[in-house]
């Protein structure tokens, strides 16, 4: 092990900032369905490699850009994620005991059904600029991370907009700082469950999309980047999105750092790494509040 130089210390930041924009992206739907339902929802990363398929089979059918399917799967997504909350686990008693049993067998049935269809061949999605990169300043951006980066960054502002300026945003908002305070106030929380979890799902297929063009993948990854995304949410603050996107930047610098200072082989281990340590040490969270129990 050795450290690297000031050159190659810069370049890896960089790498580590650009895709850490894009865990937020991934991380941040997981997140807002547990601030609101208090629902962790293990198939988060099932949905993650769904949305990564769909937009491989719209690049192999029509070479459509992975970047301008997003404007498909999202919407598809967020139907699919309305009709999954109204029908599924509106019914569930007690969702916040269950839904961990109730979202791993979601995860199971999806990685079951896409392994039957595309095998376990690791897939790709490779747009016409997946080679290119860009010299800036001798620090070389590979253009595929960059795109990502920006694109996620475009929907987290559209996300933050939609919390902050819409009338169903501040309904969200209020659901997660006090859902009996917010429910006498004439806040629909089965409503606002509903549109939670859709726009949670809706922005996991767009950060499946990035996903695609980033890495490799197929159906048994979704355990993989479920405990990624789990890590990302623990470390910044369940519920917290500010606090997804700062542990996102973190663990993405700090994963590239590992493989450059380490060996490549021990870059994921960051994650569980800092889920421990987080738990440990800190288990609400870079942002999280501590929960207290009334009585």
């Amino acid at each position: 092990m050795s450290l690297p130089s000031a050159h190659l210390f810069i370049q890896t930041l960089i790498l580590g900032i650009l895709v850490g924009g894009v865990y937020a992206l991934m991380a941040s739907g997981l997140t807002l369905i547990f601030g609101v339902m208090k629902v962790i929802n293990v198939a988060h990363g099932a949905f993650l490699i769904l949305g990564a398929y769909l937009t491989y089979l719209l690049f192999q059918w029509f070479k459509l850009d992975p970047i301008i399917s997003i404007a498909i799967t999202m919407p598809l997504f967020f139907l699919f994620g309305w009709l999954l909350q109204k029908y599924v686990f509106s019914r569930i008693e007690s969702p916040e005991q269950t839904s961990v049993l109730v979202t791993f067998a979601l995860a199971l049935i999806l990685e079951g059904l896409l392994g039957a269809i595309f095998q376990t061949t690791a897939r790709s999605v490779t747009p016409s600029y997946s080679t290119a990169t860009i010299i800036l300043a001798t620090y070389r951006i590979p253009v595929t991370r960059l795109a990502g980066f920006v694109t996620a960054l475009v929907v987290l502002l559209i996300l933050y907009y939609v919390l902050e300026r819409t009338r169903l945003g501040r309904a969200v908002r209020a659901t997660i700082q006090d859902p009996r305070a917010a429910q006498l106030v004439g806040v629909k929380i089965s409503m606002v469950s509903a549109f939670t979890f859709a726009l949670g799902v809706s922005t996991a297929a767009a950060g499946g999309s990035l996903l695609s063009m980033i890495y490799t993948f197929n159906p048994a990854s979704q355990g993989d980047w479920v405990a990624k995304t789990l890590a990302i949410i623990v470390l910044g603050g369940m519920g917290s999105l500010p606090g997804a996107l700062i542990a996102s930047l973190i663990l993405g610098v700090m994963e590239q750092l590992t493989a450059i200072i380490v060996t490549l082989y021990w870059s994921p281990i960051v994650f569980y790494v800092f889920l421990f340590l987080t738990l440990i040490v800190r288990p609400q969270g870079l942002m999280g509040e501590v929960i207290r129990e009334k009585g």
